[in-house]
Protein backbone atom coordinates (compact mmCIF):
# COMPACT_ATOMS: atom_id res chain seq x y z
CA UNK A 1 0.00 0.00 0.00
CA UNK A 2 1.14 3.54 -0.75
CA UNK A 3 0.07 6.97 0.48
CA UNK A 4 -1.82 7.49 -2.78
CA UNK A 5 -4.46 5.20 -1.26
CA UNK A 6 -4.48 6.73 2.23
CA UNK A 7 -6.61 9.76 3.08
CA UNK A 8 -5.53 10.70 6.61
CA UNK A 9 -2.41 12.59 5.52
CA UNK A 10 -4.45 14.58 2.99
CA UNK A 11 -6.82 15.63 5.77
CA UNK A 12 -3.86 16.72 7.92
CA UNK A 13 -2.35 18.53 4.94
CA UNK A 14 -5.40 20.81 4.80
CA UNK A 15 -4.28 22.37 8.10
CA UNK A 16 -0.88 23.37 6.70
CA UNK A 17 -0.10 26.66 4.95
CA UNK A 18 -0.68 26.41 1.20
CA UNK A 19 3.05 26.45 0.41
CA UNK A 20 3.47 23.16 2.28
CA UNK A 21 0.70 21.32 0.45
CA UNK A 22 1.51 18.84 -2.32
CA UNK A 23 0.21 18.91 -5.88
CA UNK A 24 0.80 17.11 -9.16
CA UNK A 25 4.13 18.89 -9.68
CA UNK A 26 5.29 18.87 -6.08
CA UNK A 27 5.09 15.62 -4.12
CA UNK A 28 7.45 12.91 -2.89
CA UNK A 29 8.20 9.74 -4.80
CA UNK A 30 7.50 6.50 -2.93
CA UNK A 31 10.09 3.75 -2.63
CA UNK A 32 10.27 0.45 -0.78
CA UNK A 33 13.45 -0.94 0.75
CA UNK A 34 13.75 -4.55 1.87
CA UNK A 35 15.33 -4.72 5.34
CA UNK A 36 15.36 -7.94 7.40
CA UNK A 37 12.11 -9.10 5.85
CA UNK A 38 10.40 -5.74 6.41
CA UNK A 39 9.28 -3.76 3.38
CA UNK A 40 10.30 -0.29 4.57
CA UNK A 41 8.47 2.59 2.91
CA UNK A 42 10.40 5.72 2.00
CA UNK A 43 9.09 9.07 0.81
CA UNK A 44 11.86 10.62 -1.27
CA UNK A 45 12.75 13.84 -3.01
CA UNK A 46 15.75 12.57 -4.96
CA UNK A 47 18.20 15.10 -6.36
CA UNK A 48 21.53 13.83 -7.75
CA UNK A 49 22.83 17.41 -7.81
CA UNK A 50 22.14 18.06 -4.13
CA UNK A 51 25.22 18.72 -2.02
CA UNK A 52 23.81 16.75 0.93
CA UNK A 53 21.07 14.35 1.96
CA UNK A 54 18.76 14.64 4.96
CA UNK A 55 17.23 11.42 6.27
CA UNK A 56 14.14 12.11 8.40
CA UNK A 57 12.61 10.01 11.17
CA UNK A 58 9.19 10.31 12.81
CA UNK A 59 8.38 9.63 16.44
CA UNK A 60 5.73 7.42 18.03
CA UNK A 61 2.80 9.62 16.96
CA UNK A 62 3.57 10.50 13.35
CA UNK A 63 4.80 8.90 10.12
CA UNK A 64 7.09 9.63 7.20
CA UNK A 65 4.48 11.38 5.06
CA UNK A 66 3.66 13.80 7.86
CA UNK A 67 7.38 14.64 8.01
CA UNK A 68 7.51 15.03 4.22
CA UNK A 69 4.89 17.76 4.40
CA UNK A 70 6.46 19.94 7.08
CA UNK A 71 10.19 19.65 6.27
CA UNK A 72 11.08 16.99 3.65
CA UNK A 73 9.45 18.90 0.82
CA UNK A 74 10.57 22.38 1.96
CA UNK A 75 14.21 21.23 2.25
CA UNK A 76 13.96 19.67 -1.21
CA UNK A 77 12.86 23.05 -2.57
CA UNK A 78 16.05 24.47 -1.04
CA UNK A 79 18.17 22.02 -3.02
CA UNK A 80 18.68 19.17 -0.55
CA UNK A 81 17.89 15.52 -1.19
CA UNK A 82 15.47 14.24 1.45
CA UNK A 83 14.41 10.76 2.52
CA UNK A 84 11.57 10.16 4.99
CA UNK A 85 11.37 6.69 6.52
CA UNK A 86 8.29 4.90 7.84
CA UNK A 87 9.70 2.87 10.71
CA UNK A 88 8.24 -0.62 11.28
CA UNK A 89 4.71 -0.47 12.79
CA UNK A 90 4.15 2.98 11.24
CA UNK A 91 3.09 4.48 7.92
CA UNK A 92 3.10 2.27 4.84
CA UNK A 93 5.92 -0.04 5.95
CA UNK A 94 5.02 -3.74 5.77
CA UNK A 95 6.28 -5.52 8.87
CA UNK A 96 7.93 -8.93 8.89
CA UNK A 97 5.45 -10.94 10.98
CA UNK A 98 8.17 -13.43 11.95
CA UNK A 99 10.29 -10.74 13.60
CA UNK A 100 9.79 -9.52 17.18
CA UNK A 101 10.60 -5.89 16.50
CA UNK A 102 12.10 -3.71 19.22
CA UNK A 103 13.32 -0.13 19.39
CA UNK A 104 16.84 -1.54 18.95
CA UNK A 105 15.68 -2.65 15.49
CA UNK A 106 14.54 0.88 14.72
CA UNK A 107 18.02 2.17 15.49
CA UNK A 108 19.69 -0.56 13.44
CA UNK A 109 17.26 0.04 10.57
CA UNK A 110 18.13 3.75 10.58
CA UNK A 111 21.86 3.01 10.66
CA UNK A 112 21.49 0.56 7.78
CA UNK A 113 19.62 3.23 5.81
CA UNK A 114 22.49 5.67 6.36
CA UNK A 115 24.95 3.05 5.09
CA UNK A 116 22.73 2.32 2.10
CA UNK A 117 22.62 5.98 1.09
CA UNK A 118 26.35 6.52 1.67
CA UNK A 119 27.14 3.51 -0.50
CA UNK A 120 25.24 5.09 -3.39
CA UNK A 121 27.38 8.22 -3.73
CA UNK A 122 29.08 9.24 -0.48
CA UNK A 123 27.44 12.65 -0.19
CA UNK A 124 27.18 14.08 3.36
CA UNK A 125 24.21 12.81 5.35
CA UNK A 126 22.35 14.68 8.06
CA UNK A 127 19.59 13.28 10.27
CA UNK A 128 16.35 14.95 11.28
CA UNK A 129 13.96 13.60 13.90
CA UNK A 130 10.52 14.76 15.04
CA UNK A 131 9.52 14.05 18.65
CA UNK A 132 10.97 10.66 19.65
CA UNK A 133 12.65 10.71 16.24
CA UNK A 134 15.09 13.31 17.58
CA UNK A 135 16.51 10.90 20.12
CA UNK A 136 16.35 8.15 17.54
CA UNK A 137 18.50 10.30 15.25
CA UNK A 138 21.04 10.61 18.07
CA UNK A 139 20.96 6.86 18.69
CA UNK A 140 21.48 6.17 14.98
CA UNK A 141 24.39 8.63 14.78
CA UNK A 142 25.97 7.06 17.88
CA UNK A 143 25.72 3.61 16.32
CA UNK A 144 26.69 4.56 12.79
CA UNK A 145 29.28 7.28 13.37
CA UNK A 146 29.17 8.58 9.79
CA UNK A 147 26.56 11.36 9.81
CA UNK A 148 27.48 15.04 9.60
CA UNK A 149 24.83 16.56 11.81
CA UNK A 150 21.68 15.86 13.86
CA UNK A 151 18.54 17.98 14.01
CA UNK A 152 15.88 17.05 16.55
CA UNK A 153 12.54 18.43 17.66
CA UNK A 154 13.21 16.82 21.06
CA UNK A 155 15.90 14.68 22.67
CA UNK A 156 14.13 12.51 25.25
CA UNK A 157 16.18 10.06 27.26
CA UNK A 158 13.45 7.73 28.47
CA UNK A 159 15.82 6.20 31.02
CA UNK A 160 15.30 9.41 33.00
CA UNK A 161 12.36 9.25 35.43
CA UNK A 162 11.54 12.95 34.89
CA UNK A 163 11.22 12.36 31.17
CA UNK A 164 8.97 9.31 31.53
CA UNK A 165 6.69 10.98 34.09
CA UNK A 166 6.34 14.25 32.16
CA UNK A 167 5.69 12.70 28.75
CA UNK A 168 3.31 9.96 29.95
CA UNK A 169 -0.47 10.25 29.69
CA UNK A 170 -0.90 10.11 33.47
CA UNK A 171 0.93 9.37 36.73
CA UNK A 172 0.21 5.64 36.54
CA UNK A 173 1.94 5.22 33.19
CA UNK A 174 4.66 7.68 34.08
CA UNK A 175 5.62 5.83 37.25
CA UNK A 176 4.78 2.19 36.51
CA UNK A 177 4.71 2.01 32.69
CA UNK A 178 8.33 0.92 32.29
CA UNK A 179 7.90 -1.79 34.95
CA UNK A 180 4.65 -2.99 33.39
CA UNK A 181 6.30 -3.28 29.98
CA UNK A 182 9.17 -5.26 31.52
CA UNK A 183 6.82 -7.61 33.38
CA UNK A 184 4.80 -8.18 30.20
CA UNK A 185 7.95 -9.32 28.42
CA UNK A 186 8.98 -11.50 31.38
CA UNK A 187 5.67 -13.43 31.39
CA UNK A 188 5.63 -13.90 27.61
CA UNK A 189 3.37 -11.02 26.64
CA UNK A 190 6.01 -9.05 24.79
CA UNK A 191 4.02 -9.43 21.58
CA UNK A 192 0.85 -7.93 23.07
CA UNK A 193 -0.02 -4.68 21.29
CA UNK A 194 -1.09 -1.44 22.94
CA UNK A 195 -2.12 1.90 21.45
CA UNK A 196 0.67 4.43 21.95
CA UNK A 197 -1.99 6.97 22.92
CA UNK A 198 -2.62 4.99 26.14
CA UNK A 199 0.80 5.37 27.83
CA UNK A 200 1.87 8.62 26.10
CA UNK A 201 0.56 12.19 26.13
CA UNK A 202 -0.62 11.86 22.54
CA UNK A 203 -3.48 14.31 23.13
CA UNK A 204 -0.85 17.08 23.04
CA UNK A 205 0.50 16.08 19.63
CA UNK A 206 -0.92 19.13 17.87
CA UNK A 207 -2.70 22.17 19.29
CA UNK A 208 -5.48 22.33 16.70
CA UNK A 209 -8.29 20.08 18.00
CA UNK A 210 -9.70 19.22 14.57
CA UNK A 211 -6.27 18.22 13.26
CA UNK A 212 -5.59 16.23 16.43
CA UNK A 213 -8.81 14.26 15.98
CA UNK A 214 -7.72 13.19 12.50
CA UNK A 215 -4.25 12.15 13.61
CA UNK A 216 -5.53 10.25 16.66
CA UNK A 217 -7.83 8.21 14.41
CA UNK A 218 -5.02 7.41 11.96
CA UNK A 219 -3.72 3.89 12.57
CA UNK A 220 -0.53 4.68 10.65
CA UNK A 221 0.47 7.49 13.04
CA UNK A 222 -1.04 8.71 16.34
CA UNK A 223 -3.66 5.96 16.45
CA UNK A 224 -1.07 3.23 16.01
CA UNK A 225 -0.32 0.21 18.19
CA UNK A 226 3.09 -1.16 19.20
CA UNK A 227 4.08 -4.26 21.14
CA UNK A 228 4.95 -4.28 24.83
CA UNK A 229 8.36 -5.61 23.77
CA UNK A 230 8.91 -2.52 21.64
CA UNK A 231 7.72 -0.25 24.45
CA UNK A 232 10.08 -1.90 26.97
CA UNK A 233 13.05 -1.58 24.64
CA UNK A 234 12.13 2.04 23.86
CA UNK A 235 12.15 3.22 27.49
CA UNK A 236 15.31 1.30 28.41
CA UNK A 237 17.49 1.77 25.32
CA UNK A 238 21.12 2.72 26.02
CA UNK A 239 23.01 4.47 23.19
CA UNK A 240 26.27 3.15 21.80
CA UNK A 241 27.85 6.43 22.93
CA UNK A 242 26.64 8.21 26.06
CA UNK A 243 26.22 12.00 25.72
CA UNK A 244 29.33 12.81 27.78
CA UNK A 245 31.47 10.98 25.20
CA UNK A 246 29.60 11.91 22.01
CA UNK A 247 31.86 13.52 19.40
CA UNK A 248 30.32 12.36 16.10
CA UNK A 249 28.75 15.61 14.86
CA UNK A 250 27.07 18.92 15.83
CA UNK A 251 23.46 18.94 17.06
CA UNK A 252 20.55 21.35 16.54
CA UNK A 253 17.45 21.42 18.76
CA UNK A 254 14.30 22.91 17.18
CA UNK A 255 11.93 23.30 20.13
CA UNK A 256 8.30 24.28 19.37
CA UNK A 257 7.33 27.28 21.51
CA UNK A 258 3.85 25.99 22.43
CA UNK A 259 4.67 22.30 22.68
CA UNK A 260 2.37 20.89 25.36
CA UNK A 261 3.91 17.42 25.30
CA UNK A 262 7.67 17.87 25.58
CA UNK A 263 8.93 21.07 27.15
CA UNK A 264 12.51 22.12 26.43
CA UNK A 265 13.86 21.21 29.87
CA UNK A 266 13.31 17.55 28.99
CA UNK A 267 15.73 17.83 26.06
CA UNK A 268 18.10 19.94 28.14
CA UNK A 269 18.52 17.05 30.59
CA UNK A 270 20.25 15.14 27.81
CA UNK A 271 21.76 17.85 25.63
CA UNK A 272 23.49 19.67 28.49
CA UNK A 273 25.64 16.58 29.04
CA UNK A 274 27.13 16.92 25.54
CA UNK A 275 30.38 18.90 25.64
CA UNK A 276 32.53 17.55 22.80
CA UNK A 277 30.45 18.90 19.89
CA UNK A 278 28.48 22.14 19.40
CA UNK A 279 24.83 22.02 20.50
CA UNK A 280 22.55 24.80 19.22
CA UNK A 281 19.06 25.38 20.64
CA UNK A 282 16.36 27.25 18.73
CA UNK A 283 12.64 27.92 19.24
CA UNK A 284 9.84 27.56 16.68
CA UNK A 285 7.43 30.44 17.22
CA UNK A 286 3.88 29.42 18.15
CA UNK A 287 4.67 25.80 17.26
CA UNK A 288 2.77 22.68 18.31
CA UNK A 289 4.63 19.46 19.08
CA UNK A 290 3.80 18.49 15.49
CA UNK A 291 4.10 22.00 14.04
CA UNK A 292 1.46 23.05 11.55
CA UNK A 293 1.69 26.79 12.29
CA UNK A 294 3.10 29.11 9.62
CA UNK A 295 5.62 30.86 11.91
CA UNK A 296 6.86 27.57 13.36
CA UNK A 297 7.30 25.97 9.95
CA UNK A 298 9.17 29.01 8.65
CA UNK A 299 11.49 28.91 11.67
CA UNK A 300 11.98 25.18 11.28
CA UNK A 301 13.03 25.50 7.66
CA UNK A 302 15.28 28.52 8.21
CA UNK A 303 17.03 27.09 11.27
CA UNK A 304 17.69 23.78 9.57
CA UNK A 305 18.96 25.39 6.37
CA UNK A 306 21.30 27.64 8.36
CA UNK A 307 22.57 24.62 10.29
CA UNK A 308 23.13 22.55 7.14
CA UNK A 309 24.88 25.37 5.30
CA UNK A 310 27.10 26.08 8.32
CA UNK A 311 28.25 22.46 8.52
CA UNK A 312 28.80 22.16 4.78
CA UNK A 313 30.67 25.47 4.80
CA UNK A 314 32.94 24.23 7.59
CA UNK A 315 33.69 21.15 5.50
CA UNK A 316 34.89 23.33 2.62
CA UNK A 317 37.34 25.29 4.76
Amino acid sequence: MTYDRQKAWREVEAFLPEAYQFNADYKPAEEFWRWKGNNVHLDTFRNPDAKAKVICFHGVGTNGRQISMIIGGPLAKKGFETIMADMPFYGMTEVNSNMRLTYDDWVQCGSSLVDRELKKDGRPIFLYGLSAGGMEAYHIAAKNGKVRGIIGMTFLDQREGRVRVTTASNAFWGITGALLAKLSCTVGLGGFKIKMSIPSKMKRLVNDRACLKIMMADRTSAGNKVTMGFLHSYVTYAPDIEPEDFSVCPILLTQPEKDGWTLQFLSDIFLDKIKKVPVTKTVLRNGSHYPIEDEALSDLQNNICNFLEAQLGADRK
